[in-house]
C-alpha cells in the first residue's frame, strides 16, 4: 500500500509548497519615474518583505533603493502638469516637485499634518493638494498656501426661536435696562468688526456626520466638487485567532455578512466665486425607478420604486477646457450611467445607459461599485470615450456631446482589457486578447483611423506600464512554464525587448515545466469551454484523472501565461508525473470571455459552473483516455465551494477536496455575493439552491475539507456548520483539517505541504 502511496515525481511536495522561495522571487509593481528610470519591487530575501529596486533603462543596471532615498520618490504615483513640465506627488509629510528628465526630486513643503490628493490646473504656477478634510491652493511661485474650503463637520447654528412670553421678557429688559441696551449695541459692533476681518475666509460648509470624500478642483478653479458619504453601522463578523503570544485566544474583527444597509452618496459642487454650494439630483437618469426583473417572483404588482436607487458617484472627469462628465452606479450593480455635470447647476445630462438584469461588470467597467470604469475626454474637449459590454464583449466607445452622437471604436469577439490615451490624443495604448483569448497582447490603436499596431503580441500576458515621454515600455511577461520577469523595450512595432530581472532560483530551473495544451470541449448546452489540460506520457498513464476548479469565480486560469495558482501548477506537474491526466477549466463566470460567461451563474451558483466541470470530467473520458470512475476534483475558495457541491448534487466523482470553501452564501460578504445572488431577503430561492449546507443529506463519495482556522475572508465557521449538520445527518464519509494559524491565503509552507500531501494521499488512495 506505501509503494502505492509513494510520489514518482522528481519534485516534491515539501519543495514546491514553498513557493516563491523555491521559484525565486518574482518582481512586480512596475512603476516609471518622472526622470524615465522603473522602480519595481521583490522580496529578493524570500522574507516576505518586499524591497523596492531602481532600474536605470539606459545601463540596464538594477540598484536597491535604500530607505532614506525611497522617501524622495513617488513611490505612490504623480501628478503631472499638463501645463508645465513638472511632476508633483506626495511622500510621507513631504510635498514634492520633479522636473521632467532631471534625476532628483525638489522639496517644496514639510508638513506634519497629513497631505493628499494633488491636482494640477489650467494655470502651470498653480497646484491644490488635500490637508484633512480641506483643499489648500499652493502657489509654485511665491510660494505661499492658502485655504480654498472650510467643510466642517455638524451642523450650523440657527438662533433659537422664541415662544411669544420668552420675546416678551427680553423686550422688556432691553426697555428697562439701559446696560443691557449697551451691551448689545457692543456685540453688534464687534460682529461686524469681526466679519468684515472674514471677508475672504472660505464660506463654511456643514456635512453633519456624513464622511467626505474625492474632493476634486475644476481646471479653471471656479469650482470643487465632493461626495458626502452615510455609512451606516454593520455588525462586524469575528474569527478567533488560537495561537498566540500570550496563550490567550484572540478573537479578530473581520468583514460584515450580506445583506448590510447600503451607504448613502451625495455629489456636491462649491462655488469658489458665489460661495453657493449645490447638489447633484439623478431623479431624471433612465431607469433609476425601475425595480429588477427578479423581483416579480416575489411581487408581480409593483415594478417601480416611489424614489430613486441608492448610488454610487465617480468623479467628475474633466476635459482640458473644463467640461466634466461622471459615471452613476446603482447600488443593486444592474445600472451604469454617464452624465454630463453641469458646475453651475449640479445638473446632470444622461449620455450613456447601460443595464444588466445579473450585474453591470466586465473590463474598464468594473463589477465593484466602489472601483470606477476606464473613462476620460479626447484632447478635443468635446468626445468621451468609455468601455461597455454592449455587444456582449469590453469595448471601446466615443460620445460626441456636441453631436449628441455614439460610435463604437473596437469590435469584435474579444475584451479589452486596458485603454490609455496617449498624450498628444492621436492613439490609444491597449491591452486586449484579440488573437488569443489566453493571453493579453500591447497594442497601438489609432483613433482616425481605427489601425491597430501591433507592438508586444506574442502568446503570453504583458503587463506594461508606457514611459511618461512614450518612447519605452516597462513590462512584466510571463508563459504558461515560464515565471515573471520585468522587461525594457522601445514603444514601437518590431521592437527588441532587453530582459531586465533574472530572478529564477536554479532548482526550479532544473526541471522540465510543462506547458499544458489550452483546447476547449462542449458543454451540455452547446458552450466552448477553455481548459488547460495536462498530460501524461504514454507510459506513465495511469487513466485517472483531476479536475482543478480555480478561486474567485471571476478569474481567468486556461490562459497562455503563468499562474497566479502556481503552487497548484507545480502540484499539476507532480500529478502528470505519477500519471494523471491533470484538467482546468475556466467554467462559466470566468474572466475573459464576455458578458454571457461572467453572467452565467446569476442567481444559481452550482449550475453552469458545476455542469461544466461535469462535462469536463466528460471530455477527459471520451478524449483523454481516462477511466469514467477515476476522475476527482479539487480547489480553493470558490473552487472548493463548487468541489463541496460536486459531492453533493452528482455522482460523476469518487472524491474532492475543498479547500476554504463556501458552504452558505448567506455568511459570505455583500460586495461580492450580492452582485451574483442579490441578498437573502430579497431573493432567498436563489441563496438556498446555490448553497451547499442545504444539500447536506446528499453526500456521497469521499469529501477532504481543508480551511485556515484564522480566515477572514471564508470563515472557518462556513465549514464547522456543515460538518455540524453532515453529523446530524450521519454522514461519515468526510474529514475536515483546520489550519490554527492560516488566513485565506496560507502563509506557512508548513501548512501547504501538510495541506497537499492529504489532497496527494486522496488521490492516490481513491483514484488509483
Amino acid at each position: 500500500m506505501q509503494a502505492q502511496l509513494e510520489n514518482k515525481s522528481v519534485l516534491t511536495i515539501g519543495d514546491i509548497m514553498q513557493g516563491e522561495g523555491f521559484i525565486g522571487n518574482l518582481p512586480h509593481s512596475i512603476q516609471w519615474m518622472p526622470n524615465n528610470n522603473v522602480l519595481f519591487k521583490q522580496d529578493k530575501d524570500n522574507n516576505r518583505v518586499d524591497e523596492y529596486y531602481l532600474l536605470n533603462i539606459a545601463t540596464n543596471e538594477v540598484s536597491l533603493v535604500l530607505a532614506k532615498d525611497l522617501a524622495l520618490l513617488p513611490e505612490y504615483g504623480v501628478e503631472k502638469h499638463s501645463n508645465s513640465n513638472r511632476s508633483f506627488y506626495i511622500n510621507n509629510s513631504s510635498l514634492r516637485a520633479w522636473k521632467d528628465e532631471e534625476g532628483a526630486s525638489e522639496l517644496l513643503m514639510y508638513e506634519l499634518g497629513k497631505m493628499s490628493n494633488v491636482n494640477s490646473v489650467s494655470d502651470p504656477n498653480v497646484i491644490y493638494l488635500q490637508k484633512g478634510n480641506n483643499i489648500y491652493k499652493f502657489h509654485l511661485e511665491k510660494p505661499m498656501m492658502q485655504q480654498i474650503t472650510n467643510f466642517k463637520r455638524g451642523s450650523k447654528e440657527i438662533e433659537k426661536q422664541l415662544l411669544q412670553s420668552e420675546k416678551y421678557l427680553q423686550n422688556q429688559q432691553l426697555e428697562l435696562f439701559d446696560v443691557l441696551v449697551a451691551a448689545k449695541q457692543r456685540k453688534k459692533a464687534r460682529d461686524t468688526f469681526n466679519d468684515a476681518k472674514e471677508i475672504n475666509s472660505p464660506m463654511e460648509i456643514y456635512i453633519g456626520d456624513a464622511y467626505l470624500n474625492s474632493i476634486t478642483v475644476s481646471p479653471d478653479e471656479k469650482y470643487i466638487s465632493f461626495i458626502l458619504s452615510d455609512y451606516p453601522d454593520t455588525e462586524p463578523t469575528h474569527v478567533e485567532k488560537h495561537v498566540t503570544k500570550s496563550g490567550w485566544t484572540k478573537p479578530i474583527s473581520a468583514r460584515s455578512k450580506i445583506g448590510r444597509k447600503d451607504a448613502t452618496h451625495k455629489m456636491g459642487v462649491f462655488n469658489i466665486e458665489t460661495n453657493e454650494v449645490v447638489y447633484c439630483a439623478i431623479d431624471n437618469l433612465e431607469g433609476v425607478l425601475v425595480k429588477p426583473e427578479y423581483l416579480q417572483l416575489y411581487d408581480k404588482e409593483d415594478v417601480k420604486y416611489e424614489l430613486p436607487k441608492n448610488v454610487v458617484f465617480h468623479g467628475p472627469y474633466f476635459s482640458e477646457n473644463g467640461e466634466a462628465i461622471i459615471e452613476v452606479k446603482s447600488y443593486d450593480n444592474k445600472d451604469r450611467w454617464i452624465a454630463l455635470l453641469d458646475m453651475k447647476t449640479g445638473a446632470l445630462t444622461q449620455i450613456e445607459y447601460q443595464h444588466d438584469e445579473a450585474w453591470i461588470g466586465g473590463p474598464g467597467i468594473s463589477s465593484w461599485k466602489g472601483v470606477p470604469g476606464n473613462i476620460g475626454w479626447l484632447k478635443d474637449n468635446k468626445t468621451v470615450f468609455f468601455q461597455s459590454e454592449e455587444t456582449g464583449y469590453s469595448h471601446l466607445y466615443l460620445y460626441d456631446t456636441e453631436k449628441n452622437k455614439k460610435k463604437q471604436l473596437t469590435d469584435g469577439e474579444f475584451e479589452i482589457h486596458s485603454a490609455q490615451l496617449s498624450n498628444d490624443g492621436t492613439k490609444f495604448f491597449i491591452t486586449a486578447n484579440k488573437k488569443h483569448a489566453g493571453n493579453r497582447e500591447f497594442y497601438h490603436l489609432d483613433i482616425k483611423s481605427k489601425k491597430w499596431t501591433s507592438i508586444l503580441t506574442e502568446d503570453g500576458n504583458y503587463e506594461v506600464e508606457v514611459s511618461p515621454d512614450e518612447k519605452h515600455l516597462a513590462y512584466r511577461y510571463s508563459y504558461k512554464n515560464k515565471p515573471w520577469e520585468i522587461y525594457i523595450t522601445e514603444n514601437k512595432e518590431g521592437n527588441f525587448p532587453n530582459q531586465a530581472t533574472h530572478s529564477l532560483n536554479p532548482n526550479f530551473e532544473d526541471y522540465s515545466w510543462k506547458a499544458p495544451e489550452v483546447i476547449t470541449f462542449k458543454a451540455e448546452d452547446g458552450a466552448n469551454v477553455p481548459a488547460r489540460v495536462y498530460k501524461p506520457t504514454a507510459e506513465k498513464n495511469n487513466h485517472a484523472a483531476v479536475i482543478f476548479v480555480h478561486g474567485a469565480g471571476y478569474l481567468q486560469n486556461a490562459h497562455n501565461w503563468w499562474s497566479g495558482y502556481y503552487r497548484e501548477y507545480m502540484f499539476h506537474n507532480v500529478l502528470v508525473d505519477n500519471g494523471y491526466t491533470v484538467l482546468d477549466i475556466d467554467y462559466r463566470a470566468s474572466k475573459g470571455y464576455g458578458r454571457d460567461w461572467r453572467t452565467g451563474i446569476y442567481r444559481y451558483m452550482g449550475g453552469k459552473d458545476l455542469s461544466d466541470q461535469v462535462d469536463g470530467r466528460k471530455y477527459l473520458v471520451e478524449q483523454c483516455g481516462v477511466d469514467s470512475n477515476r476522475v476527482g476534483m479539487y480547489g480553493g475558495s470558490y473552487g472548493g465551494f463548487i468541489s463541496i457541491m460536486a459531492m453533493l448534487t452528482t455522482d460523476k466523482f469518487p472524491c474532492a477536496a475543498a479547500i476554504r470553501s463556501v458552504t452558505d452564501w448567506a455568511h459570505y460578504n455583500h460586495e461580492y455575493t450580492s452582485n451574483i445572488l442579490n441578498t437573502p431577503v430579497l431573493d432567498s430561492i436563489a441563496y438556498r439552491r446555490s448553497s451547499p449546507i442545504y444539500l447536506a443529506e446528499n453526500l456521497h463519495g469521499k469529501l477532504l475539507m481543508l480551511h485556515g482556522m484564522v480566515d477572514d475572508n471564508v470563515q472557518y465557521q462556513d465549514v464547522v456548520r456543515l460538518s455540524q449538520r453532515f453529523i446530524e445527518l450521519g454522514k461519515e464519509d468526510w474529514d475536515l483539517v483546520g489550519y490554527p494559524v492560516e488566513p485565506h491565503g496560507f502563509k506557512e509552507s508548513t501548512s501547504w505541504t501538510d495541506e497537499y500531501k492529504r489532497i496527494f494521499k486522496l488521490f492516490q488512495e481513491t483514484l488509483r
